[in-house]
């Protein structure tokens, strides 16, 4: 009788805990570009544009902030993974999405283990930080590894990256982690 209730009780949870993330993930997709955007000490100074040394596309842009922080080019198809101690953890090349955030300082407004992306492809690792006109703007990775194939006619929000720099970015941009966009 005692495993009998043990098992309702989980399911219970589990089910609860699947309507909440599901309901987070709605009201993220709902909000303003303007309401996820964060003040934070990683920010740029406004007006501030950050410097890419051509020579060593790896290398942290300067003025894309201080302090822990993601930071993402948009230009360069790059992010870097910034600790505490403003030192990269990790930097590696994306696969941009057909709709740009603009550049600024975002927050992580929600996560998913495994969903399917708003192209149709099975993803992983997603983490959300805006959106634009509707669209939900966020990094994933396809499960398949497949490089995305853009529909023309299709927007799409998801920036993709390969399932072990994914895995990197899961780990590392948690709700409320700084997400720093630049051109």
């Amino acid at each position: 009788m005692a495993s009998s209730s043990a098992g309702w009780v989980a399911a219970l949870t589990a089910a609860a805990l699947g309507t909440v993330g599901f309901l987070a993930h709605q009201a993220s997709s709902r909000l303003p570009a303007e309401l996820s955007r964060v003040h934070a000490t990683s920010s740029p100074a406004p007006g501030a544009r950050a410097t890419r040394d051509a020579r060593h596309p790896e290398a942290l842009p300067l003025g894309s902030g201080r302090a822990e922080r993601v930071v993402y080019s948009l230009d360069g198809d790059r992010v870097w993974l910034v600790g505490p101690d403003n030192r990269v953890q990790a930097t590696f090349r994306v696969s941009p999405s057909k709709v740009d955030p603009v550049p600024g300082t975002y927050a992580v407004t929600s996560r998913s283990k495994l969903i399917t992306g708003s192209d149709g492809i099975p993803v992983e690792h997603v983490v959300r930080f805006t959106s634009v006109e509707g669209v939900v703007v966020g990094f994933s990775a396809a499960v398949d590894e497949a490089a995305p194939k853009p529909d023309p006619g299709l927007r799409t929000g998801g920036i993709r990256e390969s399932r072990a720099d994914g895995d990197k970015m899961w780990r590392f941009a948690t709700i409320g982690q700084p997400v720093v966009v630049i051109p």
